[in-house]
Parts: structure tokens; C-alpha cells; sequence
């Protein structure tokens, strides 16, 4: 990068940390909020997903924050290991991300602070609860449909994006064989043709192609693709080098071809895609009015997500190209539902958005939302020190 873009990347940490320290106190036990003003609430999976840009990051007040955090979500999980959606909401359950993430961050925090056994007993609950959420006795674990962060979207059986989680925290916590047990499953070939045979079980690999699939289960799978699950893949080592390297060349790749059918506008790419369309045999009459091709989970960019995407290709030794797709993020994140409210609260005017419409870049969700600034800190870290950081 010359002069001018680093000075660009620093204006936008320094606007992150202006977003995150704004919601780090929210009206609910002042526990954060997950966004400034859309959303109040502590919803568990951003704040979790947020502790990589904020252990990146240094800070030490926010540091503190998910240390509170960490001690409510502690707090509120159930008698059998599971943690809730809203860390300070006992019977707000039922998501299939939230506990894997909690173990995540948990294994980052223990890490950035060197407190080895920071809330052991709640880490030996869950944990529990993780090794019994295969239907099949199995390393993979499985889901409901819409009970990860995709609420509106369907993902069944065996999903990409939860079992990268697992296999990351067992990695980090030094579980080398169940993540290798994990790591062999997620190998496997989904069902191909409309009998499984006996004793083979699903996986989900796809032939001929650099990144995993969707979801798989039994002899029904989505070959569509998962950007957040493949990028985790990748920056994890799930997906092992030579096809994390393969999968940011194919994304790209990928990404032109939207651009050139107008399906896409920007340098970013959208968090799913082909997008599904009404007729298809994915699509859900709710989607018409919720989840739309090119919005929200049906192919929505999201900042975050698109965070991953860049340390992703750290990982995979695309520096060059992670460095151009930073300052495309910094200038996403600029992007605002309503430019007036954060005029009044910063001046660069930096929006943080929750998700922009694929088709036309325009913004269309939250504003100042604290996973959208966190991962832009993680992205900017690994960029700066050419390293998937806590990953490599």
C-alpha cells in the first residue's frame, strides 16, 4: 500500500473503535449492543464473531466489554451446555451457532489474555452440549434450518459454516483428534444421484470443485456457495492450502461473472450465491418479501462477512489482492442508511452497515453495526501483519 491507502485503512480503524466503544454500553445491563441504534440487544453470535476484531484490536476497555460479555453469556447458559442467542436471555434459545461461537471466543480470549482456565466449568458444558449435536453420532454436526446467523435461510442437516466453527475451536483448544475426525468427515462427498450407500455417510466435499458445500444431508445437499463457511474453511486450515488458494482465485472469478450479468456492483463479494430465485427448488414463499435474490442471506454483501473474505486471502498468500479488497471494505463500511444521525455522532461519516443490496451497492440494514467495525479490525490486522491472525 502507499502513503495515501494507509492513511485511509488508519481513518477506518479509527472509526471502528469510535463504533464499537459508542456500543459497548447498551441499555440492557450495559452489556454492548450489537448495533447503535437498530439494535439494542446483546445478540450473542455478533457479539462473539466481534471478539476477533476486538482481541486484534488491543483495546483495553473493549477488551473488558466481551470479558463481560463472555461472564453474562456464562451466566445465562442452560443446565445442559447450551448458550443462548441473547447473552443476558436464558430462554432466548434454540441457534445452532451460538455455542460453537461462544467456545471460539472463549479459546481468542484465553489466548489474547493468558488466562488459561478463564470459565472452565461453562467450557466443559458446552462442550458437552457440541458432542451431542449429531444426529448421527458423528464428528459433523448438524442443524435446523434458519437457526444459525441466517435466519431467513435454510441450511439442513450438516451446514459448512457451524461445523468451520467447531472444527476452529477444537483447534484452538488443542482437541487435535476430534478436529481431525471433523476435518475427514467435512472431506467426504455429499450424495451424489438419489441413493446413499450403506455405511458411506455424506460429507461435504463437491467433485471438480475448489469449496464445500453449502449444506449436506443424506441424499439431499445445496452445492450453492456459503462464503462465511468457505472463508473459515480457509483461514481454520479445514480447507488446507493449495484449496484456500484455489477457492479466492474461483470467488473471484466468480465475482466477475456476477458483474458482468449486473448481478453485482461493487468489489466485494456477496455472502451466498448463485442467489435463489423463485421456481427453484430452494426457494420459500417467505423469501419474496424477507430474503431476495441479491439481499439479505439470498446474496446480500455484508461487511462482515466480507471482513473474513479478506483475511481469507491472507491466509491463502494473496496479500496483493487482500490489501485492494481492505480499502474496498474501508470504503463499504462508509457506506450509511442514514447519513443525517451519523453525521451528528462522526465526522468522517462512516456507516458500518449491516448488509448492502448486491445489484446496486446500495445499503439496506442497520447502521453502525459492531460486528461490521470488528471485523474490519481483524481484516485490517492480518492485512498489516501478513498473517491470518489467532488462525495461523
Amino acid at each position: 500500500m502507499n502513503r495515501k491507502e494507509r492513511a485511509l485503512v488508519g481513518e477506518t480503524k479509527e472509526a471502528a473503535l469510535r463504533v464499537l466503544l459508542h456500543n459497548a454500553r447498551g441499555p440492557r445491563h450495559g452489556l454492548p449492543r450489537a448495533a447503535g441504534w437498530g439494535y439494542p440487544e446483546p445478540y450473542t453470535r455478533d457479539l462473539m464473531i466481534g471478539a476477533l476484531g476486538i482481541l486484534a484490536s488491543g483495546n483495553a476497555e473493549l477488551t473488558a466489554s466481551l470479558r463481560a460479555v463472555l461472564l453474562a453469556a456464562a451466566g445465562s447458559q442452560t443446565e445442559r451446555g447450551h448458550i443462548p442467542s441473547l447473552v443476558d436471555d436464558p430462554l432466548d434459545r434454540g441457534a445452532s451457532d451460538t455455542t460453537p461461537l461462544f467456545l471460539l471466543a472463549v479459546a481468542l480470549f484465553r489466548r489474547a489474555t493468558g488466562e488459561a482456565r478463564f470459565l472452565e466449568p461453562a467450557v466443559r458444558k458446552a462442550m458437552t452440549w457440541m458432542s451431542y449435536q449429531s444426529p448421527g453420532d458423528r464428528s459433523l454436526v448438524a442443524q435446523l434450518p434458519t437457526s444459525d446467523w441466517r435466519d431467513e435461510q435454510w441450511a439442513l442437516g450438516y451446514g459448512l459454516y457451524v461445523n468451520a466453527v467447531v472444527y476452529s475451536y477444537l483447534r484452538l483448544f488443542g482437541s487435535r483428534e476430534r478436529a481431525e475426525a471433523l476435518s475427514r468427515e467435512v472431506a467426504m462427498k455429499v450424495v451424489e444421484g438419489e441413493a446413499q450407500r450403506r455405511h458411506v455417510p455424506e460429507g461435504l466435499a463437491l467433485s471438480g470443485r475448489p469449496y464445500f458445500a453449502f449444506w449436506s444431508y443424506k441424499v439431499y445437499s445445496s452445492d450453492r456457495f456459503d462464503l462465511l463457511g468457505n472463508c473459515l474453511a480457509a483461514l481454520s486450515g479445514l480447507a488446507p492450502p493449495r484449496r484456500a488458494r484455489a477457492l479466492i482465485r474461483w470467488v473471484e472469478r466468480e465475482c466477475d461473472a456476477l458483474r458482468a450479468r449486473r448481478e453485482l456492483s461493487g468489489e466485494l463479494p456477496p455472502c451466498f450465491f448463485p442467489y435463489i430465485r423463485p421456481g427453484e427448488s430452494d426457494w420459500r414463499p417467505r423469501y419474496r418479501r424477507y430474503n431476495r435474490p441479491g439481499e439479505y442471506h439470498n446474496g446480500g454483501v455484508w461487511p462482515f462477512v466480507c471482513g473474513f473474505y479478506v483475511a481469507a486471502a491472507v491466509a491463502a498468500g494473496a496479500h496483493r489482492l487482500a490489501e485492494r479488497k481492505l480499502l474496498a471494505l474501508g470504503e463499504l463500511n462508509r457506506l450509511c442508511a442514514d447519513p443525517g444521525r451519523i453525521a451528528r455522532f462522526d465526522a468522517a461519516g462512516y456507516g458500518f452497515n449491516e448488509w448492502i443490496k448486491a445489484q446496486d451497492g446500495r445499503p439496506r440494514g442497520q447502521d453502525w453495526q459492531s460486528w461490521s467495525a470488528a471485523m474490519y479490525l481483524y481484516a485490517a490486522a492480518c492485512v498489516e501483519r501478513g498473517r491470518a491472525l489467532f488462525f495461523d
